[in-house]
């Protein structure tokens, strides 16, 4: 319990921090924009770049990570119907279905796997599966549903290597599997820049939130309650459903892949919809609310399961 608790105390209080800069101005009218293009452009691949190029890439091939990759695909897949079907267009129903299956494994996934799993090293195959897989394909779809649709073949097949995240991603990935060594004179600034990246990311989430109506209102009502109902109800039954009677688990390894899938959603959904200029308030108004939601979700998982 101690774990989930304290893990949702600290972005709390960095949200809080970011709503008061906002609020006071202390950041000028641009504040939230450059935090977040420091997030998206330089701090956050950074931060990929350095988890993953020291990341057990062996992790890969685990049960677990099926799970979560199983029961990410399926409500992600619910969102996208839904959103064909109700016509919320690509930028939108992109980012719900992210909001949707995305989950918050690194600021709040890696102290609540200390806490209440007992192991950080078990939040790697979904923070892995989403960095590597999830967060480029799903920046590409972005990327080709805006202004990179409409450049030439090879431009348009290039798109992922134009998308920082994604960069940062694949050169971690690629060192990890090659098992390059990273001079200490290289490593050491892009850890100090990396670090930059989930205080800017929740420090521009609180600043959002200034002036702000009530979450789940308006046209972005059905697909925010949706997105929120799938990632703190809907995936955490899934894997429980997938583990338990597809995969056999039991006890701890169990608790682990309900937990994790039962995380909200990560902040960082805000920045990129953020950058692309799309459902911006969708993807703030799911995070928030899937945050408040997980908090009991979580305790009743720990209490149920562990």
């Amino acid at each position: 319990m101690q774990g989930v608790l304290t893990g949702f105390a600290v972005i709390a209080v960095v949200i809080g921090v970011g709503y008061w800069l906002g609020r006071g101005g202390h950041l000028g009218e641009h504040g939230r924009e450059v935090l977040t293009r420091l997030a998206f452009h330089v701090a956050s691949p950074a931060l990929l770049f350095t988890t993953l190029a020291q990341a057990d890439l062996s992790v890969v091939f685990s049960s677990r990570l099926l799970v979560t990759a199983l029961s990410t695909a399926a409500v992600m897949g619910a969102f996208v119907a839904v959103g064909v079907v109700r016509g919320w267009g690509v930028g939108r129903t992109t980012i719900g279905a992210l909001c949707s299956g995305y989950v918050n494994s690194g600021n709040l996934g890696i102290p609540i796997a200390v806490y209440v799993l007992g192991d950080a090293s078990l939040v790697a195959p979904v923070l892995l599966f989403q960095l590597v897989l999830l967060a480029p394909v799903a920046l590409t779809i972005l990327d080709l549903s805006g202004n990179g649709a409409k450049g030439p073949l090879w431009r348009r097949l290039l798109t992922p290597l134009r998308n920082p995240i994604a960069v940062g991603s694949l050169l971690g990935v690629a060192v990890a599997a090659t098992g390059l060594p990273v001079p200490d004179p290289v490593m050491d600034p892009l850890t100090l820049i990396g670090n930059m990246s989930v205080p800017a990311v929740l420090l521009a989430f609180g600043i959002s939130l200034v002036g702000s109506t009530m979450p789940a209102q308006g046209a972005d009502r059905y697909p925010v309650l949706l997105s929120v109902a799938l990632k703190s109800v809907g995936q955490p039954v899934v894997a429980w459903a997938l583990a338990a009677g597809v995969f056999g688990l039991r006890g701890a390894q169990l608790l682990d892949v309900v937990v994790t899938s039962a995380l909200p959603a990560a902040q960082n959904m805000y920045t990129y919809a953020s950058q692309y200029r799309v459902a911006e308030r969708l993807a703030r108004d799911a995070v928030l609310l899937s945050t408040v939601v997980s908090v009991p979700v979580l305790v009743g998982v720990a209490a149920l399961l562990g």
